[in-house]
């Protein structure tokens, strides 16, 4: 990251970043697991339209990499996750399942902090 970059803005967007994927793939436990589902899930489970609107947060937290310097192999993985998840939400009940195990917002944020040579908090 290049030096002029302001490190504190940049950790309060990946924050922000987290949080959101984290609602979206995680927000909840399935009582007596320890298994976590979040919004993605939850509206996944309407036929197509709600695919398609949960795909929309998914491309925001990877726009949000693009603008913080995320590039190549890095933002194509970032996209391979969403374009899985939503190939996988796609088939009904299969792809809820697979939507609470695969967690793609995550894995992005993830990426993205390991790309930035963060960690999360």
């Amino acid at each position: 990251m290049p030096p002029h970059v302001d490190r504190a803005h940049i950790h309060r967007e990946v924050q922000r970043l987290r949080q959101l994927a984290t609602v979206l793939d995680a927000a909840f436990r399935i009582p007596g697991t320890k298994a976590r589902w979040g919004l993605d899930a939850l509206i996944g489970l309407l036929p197509v339209g709600g695919t398609t609107v949960m795909l929309l947060p998914s491309l925001y937290i990877v726009w949000k990499s693009w603008k913080l310097g995320v590039r190549g192999a890095v933002l194509g993985r970032m996209l391979a996750n969403v374009a899985v998840e939503t190939a996988a939400d796609l088939v009904p009940v299969v792809g809820d399942v697979f939507d609470v195990a695969f967690k793609a917002n995550l894995r992005n944020v993830a990426l993205l902090e390991q790309h930035l040579g963060l960690t999360p908090d």
